[in-house]
C-alpha cells in the first residue's frame, strides 16, 4: 500500500511540475534573424514538440518585428491554435525555400485550427498585421539561415 501511494504521489508531483513548468511564457529560446523584403525579423525558434506546443502561449505581449518561427523535421499540413494564447497573432506558413504559401489572422484563446494550404516545414508567428501592414503575403519570400539565404 505504502509503494502505490509513493507511485501516486510521485505521479502526481511529475504532472504537477509539467503543468507548473507549462504555466509561463518561454522566453529563453535561441533567435535567429530573417528578412521579408527590407523588413527584419528577430524571432524565436521552437524546434522540440515541447517548444512548438507551448509557442507564444501566456504572453501579455510581444514588440513589434519580433516573431516566433516554429521549425518541424518535415513537410506537412501544420494547423495551430490559439489555446493560452493572448496575443492576437497571423501564421505566415512558409515552404523550405522561403515562400509563404498562406497567412492566417488567429484570435486570442481560441481553439479555432488555421491550416497551411500545402505541405511546409516553417510557421512564423508575429503580431497580427505586421505582415498586412508590411506588403507581405503569400507569395512573398522570407530569408535567413532557416531558408539557405542570406538575409
Amino acid at each position: 500500500m505504502k509503494n502505490l501511494q509513493f507511485r501516486t504521489l510521485t505521479v502526481l508531483t511529475l504532472l504537477f511540475g509539467v503543468a507548473h513548468a507549462q504555466s509561463g511564457p518561454q522566453l529563453d529560446l535561441p533567435r535567429v534573424t530573417l528578412s521579408a523584403g527590407i523588413h527584419q525579423v528577430d524571432a524565436q525558434v521552437a524546434q522540440t514538440p515541447e517548444q512548438r506546443a507551448t509557442g507564444l502561449m501566456f504572453r501579455g505581449e510581444m514588440p513589434q518585428g519580433e516573431g516566433m518561427l516554429f521549425v518541424f523535421e518535415q513537410a506537412s499540413a501544420q494547423c495551430f491554435w490559439m489555446k493560452n494564447t493572448l496575443l492576437p497573432l497571423t501564421a505566415a506558413f512558409v515552404t523550405d525555400d522561403g515562400t509563404i504559401v498562406n497567412l492566417a489572422d488567429m484570435k486570442p484563446q481560441t481553439s479555432d485550427s488555421h491550416c497551411s494550404s500545402k505541405p511546409v516545414r516553417f510557421v512564423l508567428e508575429m503580431n497580427k498585421g505586421w505582415f498586412a501592414k508590411k506588403g507581405i503575403k503569400a507569395g512573398s519570400r522570407l530569408r535567413g539561415a532557416p531558408f539557405g539565404t542570406p538575409n
